[in-house]
């Protein structure tokens, strides 16, 4: 058995024992679990893939005279002012707009939110709401990170501890938040990079919830809550992982630190524009038990094959695949071979693990406690259309 504090004081000395899971994952079928148990201190896990429940807050400073905003573009993306006089909250899926309003789907707020960590100047223009205090109608000027008060990430739904597998069993190519399904199942995509992702190795949320310190971007960030969209009480295997999404995190951290390596718009063809955000989280190694769930393999982690032909909230599934099968890059659906790929970047995944395993080497890097534990009752609750 061992604490945090104690992690935390051999961190600090830099000697304490750290290991990507995937190198948890080989040394546990070298020598076993108890034995791995007393060797590792902390394990790193992470993941590289579209976020789109993601977006920034930004407190951009009072202009003079002052200006109560009331709508505004970030490079002509809007973003919502409707909460303070200079506060702004910019999505990473919002829509940029010229200035004839015209939608410019290849850009949005994801792009934007790159471009500021990374260092570029982003145009403004705000229009007011007109009050003996904020007597000022319009704006416009160039911004940068340095030149306003507060800019952070604030994702109300990172991290789904597990996913779905998207096919397309009609007869016309579907555009859809994992790419395009090509038709009479063409392909197949999967969003989760499986055993290495941070939730699945921590299945019951046990080290894991708000207060917890991760990686966000290249910066330090935390979890704030659980994510939108939680669902805890998704169906399990023995080995307690979920068979489709259940947990879910909501993430916080100060962008102005983060590293444009690890944020990155992105845009998905005829469906819109979305952030590619890297995220690890730390597990520390207390007992056995960490280790038990740490261990598991692609082969024994699942995911439902969803056919996103059926425009309906509960489609049909072609039943359940493992990641193992999935990363073998075919899988067998009606006696034919599909191909699959994965949304996530894979090889991105190990080098989040890696940096955030080189942070906690250095005593950069320390770990905190949960200050309340993750609920595991949530159901999921849809809206019903009544009388319509």
């Amino acid at each position: 058995m061992r604490t945090i504090a104690e992690i935390n004081d051999k961190i600090s000395q830099k000697k304490a024992v750290v290991w990507t899971v995937e190198e948890l994952k080989a040394r546990v079928l070298e020598k076993g679990i108890p034995a791995v148990t007393q060797e590792v201190d902390v394990v790193t896990t992470g993941t590289f893939e579209p976020m789109e429940s993601s977006g920034a807050i930004l407190n951009l400073g009072h202009t003079d005279p002052p200006i109560k905003i009331r709508r505004c573009w970030l490079d002509g993306v809007p973003a919502y002012s409707g909460f303070g006089a200079v506060d702004l909250y910019l999505g990473a899926t919002e829509v940029a707009e010229a200035q004839d309003g015209e939608e410019i789907r290849e850009r949005g707020g994801g792009h934007t939110i790159a471009d500021l960590i990374a260092g570029k100047q982003i145009h403004l223009r705000a229009i007011g709401q007109v009050t003996d205090c904020y007597p000022r109608a319009s704006f416009e000027t160039t911004l940068t990170k340095d030149t306003i008060n507060q800019f952070y990430l604030y994702n109300p739904r990172n991290l789904y501890q597990n996913f779905i597998v998207g096919v397309n069993g009609g007869d016309r190519p579907l555009f859809t938040y994992l790419g395009p399904l090509q038709p009479h199942l063409g392909n197949a995509v999967y969003s989760n990079p499986g055993a290495i992702s941070p939730l699945l190795n921590d299945p019951e949320l046990q080290l894991i919830g708000p207060g917890t310190r991760i990686f966000l971007g290249g910066g330090i960030g935390y979890v704030a809550w659980e994510g939108t969209q939680h669902f805890p009480k998704q169906k399990r295997l023995p080995n307690k992982t979920p068979i489709g999404p259940a947990a879910t995190l909501a993430l916080i951290g100060d962008a102005k630190q983060m590293n444009p390596r690890w944020v990155r718009g992105c845009y998905f063809h005829n469906y819109g524009p979305s952030l590619m955000l890297g995220v690890g989280v730390p597990l520390p190694i207390l007992n056995e038990q960490v280790v038990l769930h740490c261990a598991v393999q692609d082969q024994d982690i699942v995911a439902p094959i969803v056919d996103f032909s059926i425009p309906r909230r509960v489609r049909p599934t072609f039943g359940l695949v493992s990641y193992a099968q999935l990363k073998t890059g075919r899988i067998t659906l009606e006696g034919k071979p599909v191909r699959t790929a994965p949304l996530a970047s894979i090889f991105f995944a190990r080098q989040v693990a890696l940096e955030l395993k080189q942070w906690i080497e250095s005593g950069e890097f320390t770990l905190t406690e949960p200050v309340i534990p993750l609920p595991m009752d949530r159901s999921f609750l849809p809206q019903n259309l009544w009388g319509s």
